[in-house]
Order: structure tokens, then C-alpha cells, then sequence
């Protein structure tokens, strides 16, 4: 353990090693929000608080400090962490949002000034002791489970010391990164933690003792439960392996007492049933044509429909926040900025380049298809007129 009363200064002239199991030791303590412990992923970088009982994860983007989540610390604590954070960021000109945070979150930031909020979406939470009653209820969740158990496909929990950049396991997500067309996302969506996993727990589909498919679940303590954070298909995975690791995690995690579930944010869902507040026209355009468009970089109905298809106990709405009257566009382009990795206006063009290409094959397709049907019709009638010449050379036995 750290001693208390060392400053953030100090702190990050630690070894990176250690700056980041004194956090794993704070969100085991004091996580609560769902992605309390992505703050550990690659990439992220750490703050803690003056006396080190509190961390916040975030990005550096454009100006903007993009926390990921909310700080992890004790409830009591957190509008004090929240304004020693801020002040820190106004130090050096820079300004700070909080995107994934909860409502409670809001309670904090209103102790320091206005306090603008835009719900991004919700996320799906199942009691686990109630997963066996869903699936008894759901004939389709059941019939993809059985199909991937015919296929032979077996699910086991693998140890973190076992999974760690295991090969196969690496593997596997390469051929499911390859699926998506465009360089994978960053922030809280990195897809590189097999490096990571001393505190997470991983359930791997295997198919005649080779890898298909695995998922992590990372823990959220305070609400003894998990966030499913990745759900990983190979090229050969068949139909149902994706169902049937969620049932082996489900029916694993509630046999150990967790009572808390999540598949996380599903962006831009409005299954909360929340009313939103009016924003900006600017910010309502954008929204509608995220939505309208936004399935050539990510397919946000598919992974809502996805979710939503498990049947979870509740939807919790999702927030980003910032101490501003309003969020901005300077913000936005932050938060697209921490995702994409690279300049958002370079992730959007390599969308577009991807998207075209994909349609021009589809294009393609279609017009060889067309091609061959006309040309079997332009070649019926000669078959017919073969077909006819040999039925009359065979009337005579001998032909025959």
C-alpha cells in the first residue's frame, strides 16, 4: 500500500506498474459504476487524489479530459475529488467531461456550478440468479444455446494466469477484429486486454479443443456483480457460441453470489425510457444522423437489438457530463477523438473509403448475378431444343 498525503506529482513519477495496482486496489474498494475497472485498460492514463484514496481514468483529447466513467472513490468523497480534479485540468487549460457517468454523478458536479448532461444511451443489468427463469421463458435464446452445444462447442472458465496472451486466445480476436473492416476502437472499447486479466475472470468456447471465441467479464464491486466487457467470435464460431458463453458466465457468476450483471453501454438506445431534455439544434442534428448513418463505423441498432434480445432485468440510462451550461461541439469532438485513436475526421474518411468499397462489391455481385440469370434465360430455349434432339435419338432401343 501507498502512505497517504502523497501527491498526484509523486504519483506519477511511479512506475506505471505500480501506479496501476494501488488503482486495481482502489476499485476494488470503491467501484461502483460499471466501468470502474476499464480505467485499468491500455491507453488510460491515472490521476489520484492528494491522500491516494481515490483515481479517475481518462484521455487527454483536443484540450479535453475525457474520464472514462466517474472517479472511483468513496461516495462521500467524490464532490471533493471531482473539484480537485477539475481545478488541476483548469491549470493546465484544460477543460474535462464525464462520459458513462450515472445519475448520482450529477450530484457532485452541481456542488461546483452548472452541470450539462446528455444521455448517450443505456445499459442492459440482470439479476444472475434469475438468468435460468429467462431462458425457460425465451425458446429462441434456448434453441441458440442447443444449436451451439450440437456443434460440440463447450465453454469453460480458463484462469487468469492461463488466458494471459495466450496465443490461440490472441488469435481468435485478430480473426473477429478482421470481421469489422475499420482499426479498432480505443478508450472504452480497447480490445487489446489479454494482457490485463489478473482481475477479470474469462469463459472460452471451445470446438474440438480449439478456440472460437471467448468472453471477459471485469468486476464492479461495490455492486458484487460484473460488466461483460468483450464477447469475442472467431471466423469458424458456429451460430449460438456468442448465447452460449453469456448462459456459462451467467450461470457461473450467479453460482458464486454476484448480483449484478451488465452488458454495458449499448450507445444511442433509448431503452431507459428517460425524457430527454432538450439540447442544442446542432446536437440534435448530429444525433439523428449518427443514428440514421452511423452503422458504416458501428452498428448501433445490431448491438441494441443484441442485448435487448438476453430480456435484462432493467435498463439503466448512461450520461455524459460536463461543468458547462451546455456540451459542446469541442467536446464531442473530444470524446470521438478518445474512441476512434486517431483524428476523427481520418476515422470518418476511412469509414467512408470502407463503406464505398463495400458497396461497389455488393454492387458487383448483384450485377454478376444479374448477368448469369440473363444469360440462362437467353440459353433456355437452346437447352429445350438439345433436350428435345436426344429424346428423339433415343426412341430407337439401339441409341439408347
Amino acid at each position: 500500500m501507498y502512505s497517504v498525503q502523497r501527491s498526484p506529482i509523486l504519483y506519477a513519477m511511479q512506475p506505471a506498474h505500480a501506479q496501476r495496482a494501488h488503482a486495481l486496489d482502489l476499485v476494488q474498494r470503491y467501484g461502483w459504476n460499471a466501468m470502474a475497472s476499464q480505467i485499468l485498460n491500455p491507453g488510460i492514463d491515472l490521476w489520484f487524489s492528494d491522500d491516494a484514496n481515490a483515481v479517475i481514468g481518462y484521455v487527454v483529447r483536443s484540450g479535453v479530459r475525457v474520464v472514462a466513467g466517474e472517479p472511483v472513490c468513496a461516495a462521500g468523497q467524490r464532490s471533493a475529488v471531482v473539484a480537485a480534479f477539475q481545478q488541476e485540468a483548469r491549470s493546465h487549460r484544460q477543460k474535462v467531461c464525464y462520459f458513462g457517468a450515472e445519475e448520482p454523478m450529477a450530484l457532485a458536479l452541481a456542488d461546483h456550478g452548472p452541470v450539462a448532461s446528455l444521455l448517450i444511451g443505456a445499459q442492459p443489468v440482470w439479476e444472475p440468479h434469475c438468468w435460468p427463469a429467462i431462458l425457460r421463458r425465451k425458446a429462441s435464446l434456448r434453441a441458440q444455446v442447443r444449436r451451439a452445444a450440437n456443434k460440440q462447442v463447450s465453454v469453460s472458465r480458463w484462469s487468469s494466469a492461463r488466458a494471459t496472451n495466450h496465443p490461440e486466445l490472441r488469435w481468435c480476436l485478430e480473426q473477429w477484429l478482421q470481421q469489422h473492416g475499420l482499426p479498432p476502437m480505443r478508450f472504452l472499447v480497447e480490445p487489446y486486454t489479454l494482457s490485463h486479466l489478473e482481475h477479470r475472470r474469462i469463459y472460452v468456447a471451445q470446438q474440438q479443443q480449439h478456440v472460437i471465441g471467448f468472453l471477459i467479464a471485469s468486476p464492479v464491486p461495490l455492486r458484487r456483480g460484473w460488466l461483460i466487457e468483450q464477447i469475442v467470435r472467431g471466423h469458424g464460431a458456429p451460430n449460438g457460441t456468442s448465447e452460449l458463453l453469456i448462459d456459462s458466465a451467467m450461470r457461473d457468476l450467479a453460482a458464486d453470489g454476484s448480483r449484478y450483471v451488465t452488458l454495458g453501454l449499448s450507445p444511442l438506445s433509448q431503452r431507459a425510457g428517460i425524457t430527454v431534455s432538450p439540447q442544442p439544434f446542432w446536437l440534435t442534428l448530429l444525433l439523428r444522423w449518427v443514428r440514421a448513418h452511423g452503422r458504416r463505423f458501428y452498428n448501433f441498432d445490431g448491438l441494441d437489438a443484441f442485448k435487448a434480445k438476453f430480456s435484462p432485468d432493467m435498463w439503466q440510462p448512461i450520461y455524459l457530463m460536463a461543468q458547462d451550461s451546455v456540451i459542446t461541439p469541442h467536446t464531442i469532438y473530444a470524446i470521438a477523438a478518445a474512441f476512434s485513436g486517431i483524428s476523427p475526421i481520418w476515422f470518418v474518411w476511412q469509414g467512408l473509403q470502407s463503406a464505398l468499397q463495400q458497396e461497389w462489391q455488393w454492387f458487383w455481385q448483384q450485377q454478376q448475378q444479374h448477368a448469369l440469370k440473363r444469360y440462362a434465360g437467353k440459353t433456355a430455349p437452346i437447352r429445350r431444343l438439345r433436350g428435345a434432339a436426344t429424346e428423339t435419338s433415343c426412341l430407337s432401343p439401339q441409341h439408347c
